[in-house]
């Protein structure tokens, strides 16, 4: 499905684009802003270091592209990718065309906003979000500190295990982290606690939003799937590890989980990501072929994400010294075990009614060593190993005034290399 809108050497009349290493033209992600000072939300589109205003834009495009903008002058996304992603994928065209040729700069331009000058949202009113544990590298880490013999459940390599999420407390990057208070329990057979949490963390995951619907009662078959993905946003799912382990007995995450979710505000979509599908990878020897209503030869081949993601952390004090936040970890998205579509057709296959907007978590992406893993949960091995950081501090989990801050980046050979944005939270100091 390349077009022109890929052409890694296509350039931009808004200069700053060119060398950006997030929003070239070849990317044109879709969002929700405010100018700042103003609640009057409208669709966006981020290029270089400036916003589109697609209410704007929308007199500078023509037939389809034009009709899309229209549909995405709104508070939300949701109106334009409720039929699918035919209207986006119009509008990216309409978009690249107005934003590569010179002639049409002087009109366009009257409808830039500074990126610093913009408040941004969340890119869609999100009526559900379900939280999947894909990276199998963090289920056997995770697993193999509770269950050292077993680490993975008998269920794990033949269903998409997930849960349903709170989509209430879903924020964008830069909301603030409130310590979350709840039950605790020091030591098996002693009375709970009531406290503010001593053990939170961060989940390094992606976003997957969701286009078009499906009727109640009618499952989406994995080959229609992929027409279901709106795109991809960067997903930061906090977690009180030592809530979570007192409650999610026997029915899951509950409090430790629905206190906030952080997603990164601009949406990288379906199209922009097409030259960066790649083969999902092979199970290992002796792993079980996933059920029919979960295989599809094309989706095998083209259904993953050549993603790289990293997560860094920068505590109260590095700020004050005016030291760079620092790296704790950089993995890949094909540490997924199950691709997006499967995740898709597995929630609908009981007929399940997905909705546009609707949130759909990858669950942490770890890769196979210590500097891919995704949680503090697994780089302190539960809090027995601190982290010693470049300012002399340790870490076993987040402390106040700790702020984390995650990247991603789509690359692949021959193609333009895109960008997510930041999202990032700081944990507020009591």
């Amino acid at each position: 499905m390349l077009n022109q809108t890929h052409d890694p050497d296509a350039k931009s009349w808004v200069n700053d684009a060119n060398d950006h290493a997030e929003f070239p033209v070849q990317n044109l992600p879709l969002g929700i802003f405010a100018p700042s000072g103003s609640e009057d939300r409208r669709g966006g589109v981020a290029i270089g270091d400036r916003v589109l205003c697609l209410r704007g834009a929308a007199a500078f495009l023509h037939g389809a592209a034009a009709d899309a903008a229209r549909l995405a002058d709104a508070a939300s996304l949701n109106a334009l990718f409720a039929d699918g992603n035919a209207a986006a994928d119009a509008l990216r065209q309409g978009l690249f065309a107005l934003l590569t040729d010179e002639k049409r700069a002087s009109d366009a331009e009257k409808v830039l906003f500074d990126a610093t000058e913009c408040d941004l949202s969340v890119p869609f009113v999100v009526g559900d979000y379900t939280d999947f544990y894909t990276g199998i590298e963090h289920a056997k880490n995770v697993g193999a500190l509770f269950r050292p013999d077993n680490p993975l459940l008998p269920n794990y390599k033949y269903v998409p295990i997930g849960y349903h999420g709170r989509a209430s407390s879903i924020r964008a990057s830069g909301a603030e982290v409130i310590r979350p208070t709840g039950q605790t329990r020091s030591s098996e057979g002693s009375p709970p606690h009531f406290k503010p949490s001593e053990r939170l963390d961060y989940e390094m995951e992606m976003a997957i939003w969701t286009s078009g619907a499906n009727q109640l009662g009618r499952p989406i078959p994995i080959g229609e799937a992929t027409g279901h993905i709106a795109g991809l946003s960067i997903l930061n799912d906090w977690s009180a590890r030592d809530l979570q382990a007192w409650e999610y007995q026997p029915l899951g995450p509950f409090l430790a989980k629905n206190f906030l979710s952080t997603v990164s505000p601009w949406l990288v979509t379906s199209a922009a990501l097409d030259p960066f599908r790649t083969a999902q990878p092979v199970r290992p020897e002796g792993d079980p072929k996933p059920l029919d209503y979960l295989w599809d030869d094309a989706d095998q081949q083209h259904g993953a994400y050549s993603v790289s993601m990293e997560v860094l952390l920068q505590t109260a004090k590095m700020r004050d010294k005016g030291m760079a936040p620092h790296r704790l970890s950089k993995g890949p998205m094909t540490a997924m075990y199950w691709t997006a579509a499967q995740l898709i057709a597995h929630h609908t296959v009981n007929g399940c009614n997905l909705r546009p907007g609707d949130l759909l978590g990858t669950g942490t992406l770890s890769g196979p060593d210590a500097s891919s893993f995704g949680s503090l949960l697994e780089l302190s091995n539960g809090g027995k190993s601190p982290l010693t950081l470049p300012s002399g501090e340790t870490r076993t989990f987040l402390e106040d005034g700790d702020e984390i801050v995650m990247r991603a980046h789509a690359e692949a050979p021959g193609a333009r290399t895109i960008g997510f944005g930041e999202c990032r939270g700081r944990i507020a100091s009591r």
